[in-house]
C-alpha cells in the first residue's frame, strides 16, 4: 500500500509538472507562481515545488529580478529531437526553401493532432511585415487552410466530431454552420487545395495542399500564409498550383503513390 501511495504521488507530481509546462504560450511566455497556480487550480506551494524541480532540470528558468518563469533550453532540446525525426519535415525542408526563394512568402508544414492543425516547420519570407505564426501551436481545423484541407480527407466520423465540438467563430468570416463546412470540404476534395480568407485572423489569408503518407492517408499539409493585401484571389490560385506540386512530391517521398486506372 505504501508503495502504491508513493507511486500515485509521483505520477500526480509528474502530471502537475506537465500541465505547468503547457501553461506557457506565445502570448504568455513568462509566468509567475500565482498565475500558474490560478491556471491549474493548485496551491502556490505545490506550484513552487513543481517549478523548482523543473528549473533544476532545465525545463524552465527563473528571472531573479521578476521571479517569473520562462521555458528553458531542455524543452528546446526535446523539440529539436522531435523535428529532426519527423519524416514530413525531413522530406519537405528543401522544397519549402525553394518555395520561399521563388515567391518570397512564408510557408509551413502542418500536421493533424487532437482535432487541430499544428505547424511543425516554418520558413519565413523577407517581407518587412511578417505573419505571427508559431511552431507547435494548435489552430482550429474549420478556419485554417491547412486544417480544412486535412479535414476534407478524413473519415466522416472525424468531421462529425469536429462539428460536434463546435465551430467557434474566430472572425466574422469564420464558417460556423455545419452544412456550409461540409459543402466546402466536398469542394476542397474536388479542387485538391483549400483557402482561408480572414477566417482565423482578420487580414490574414492562407492556401494549403494535402500531404499523404504511404497508407494514402492525408496526414498533413503544406501551407503559405500572408496578408490579404498580397494574397489576392489570383495570387492564391497561383500559389495553390505550386503547393499542390510540392505536397505531391513530399507525399511521394513518404511512400505515397498514385494509382493508375
Amino acid at each position: 500500500m505504501e508503495r502504491q501511495a508513493a507511486d500515485y504521488r509521483t505520477l500526480s507530481s509528474l502530471k502537475n509538472a506537465l500541465h505547468a509546462l503547457k501553461c506557457f504560450t506565445p502570448e504568455e511566455p513568462e509566468l509567475g507562481i500565482t498565475q500558474i497556480a490560478d491556471k491549474l487550480g493548485l496551491s502556490k506551494s505545490t506550484v513552487h515545488r513543481v517549478m523548482t524541480t523543473l528549473a533544476e532540470e532545465g525545463f524552465v528558468r527563473r528571472d531573479e529580478q521578476t521571479h517569473r518563469y520562462r521555458l528553458g533550453l531542455s524543452v528546446l532540446s526535446l523539440g529539436g529531437i522531435i523535428m529532426s525525426n519527423l519524416e514530413i519535415c525531413r522530406e519537405g525542408q528543401h522544397l519549402l526553401e525553394e518555395f520561399v526563394n521563388r515567391f518570397d512568402e512564408t510557408v509551413h508544414l502542418a500536421v493533424l493532432e487532437d482535432y487541430a492543425t499544428v505547424y511543425v516547420s516554418k520558413l519565413e519570407c523577407k517581407h518587412p511585415v511578417q505573419i505571427a505564426t508559431h511552431l507547435g501551436r494548435k489552430n482550429p481545423l474549420h478556419c485554417t487552410s491547412s486544417g480544412k484541407v486535412i479535414l476534407a480527407y478524413q473519415d466522416s466520423t472525424v468531421i462529425d466530431e469536429v462539428i460536434r465540438r463546435g465551430l467557434r467563430p474566430m472572425t466574422p468570416n469564420t464558417i460556423t454552420h455545419p452544412d456550409t463546412l461540409r459543402q466546402l470540404l466536398s469542394q476542397i476534395r474536388k479542387d485538391g487545395y483549400a483557402f482561408s480568407q480572414s477566417e482565423l485572423r482578420e487580414g490574414v489569408h492562407s492556401v494549403a495542399a494535402p500531404v499523404r503518407d504511404y497508407t494514402r492517408q492525408v496526414i498533413g499539409a503544406v501551407t503559405a500564409v500572408g496578408p490579404a493585401a498580397r494574397f489576392t484571389p489570383e495570387k492564391m490560385k497561383s500559389l495553390a498550383k505550386t503547393l499542390v506540386s510540392i505536397s505531391k512530391e513530399i507525399s511521394h517521398r513518404l511512400g505515397y503513390y498514385e494509382r493508375t486506372r
